[in-house]
């Protein structure tokens, strides 16, 4: 996924290149998903969660981006909370990928895929006890 893409820039008077990593498109696709409602994580495969154990954090586990002169198209695996509807995080998901991406790229994206891999169920936090009050006697 390191592989670089040449997106060529059209400017009055300068001609320029603008280059993008795969990582850098599947970085803001993972960000825009992790601010929608009812989005727990990403899911990726064994190996990118062994790197996770390892200590390097991997902003695009759960994404393929396909990037190309002025498009591009992104596959992403989800873990929805349990009580939202999925299909309306999912179409959230989508547009809030394609905006961030178009947004700060300029690329225009033709697909936005996502994949329900799982669902999170929410971990009952235990009662704290009281605390003792702190009486002067």
């Amino acid at each position: 996924m390191s592989e670089y893409k040449d997106i060529t820039v059209e400017s009055e008077g300068n001609g320029g290149k603008v280059v993008f990593a795969e990582d850098v498109v599947a970085t803001i696709a993972t960000l825009a998903a992790a601010e929608v409602d009812g989005v727990y994580g990403m899911s990726g495969t064994a190996f990118e969660g062994l790197g996770e154990k390892l200590g390097k954090k991997n902003y695009t586990k759960g994404i393929k981006v396909e990037v190309g002169q002025v498009e591009c198209a992104v596959d992403m695996n989800i873990i929805v909370r349990y009580g939202f509807k999925i299909q309306d995080v999912c179409r959230a998901v989508q547009e809030a990928v394609k905006n961030a991406i178009e947004t700060m790229t300029g690329l225009k994206v033709v697909q936005v895929n996502i994949a329900v891999t799982s669902i999170a169920f929410a971990k009952e936090v235990p009662a704290e006890p009281p605390k003792p009050e702190n009486r002067v006697k």
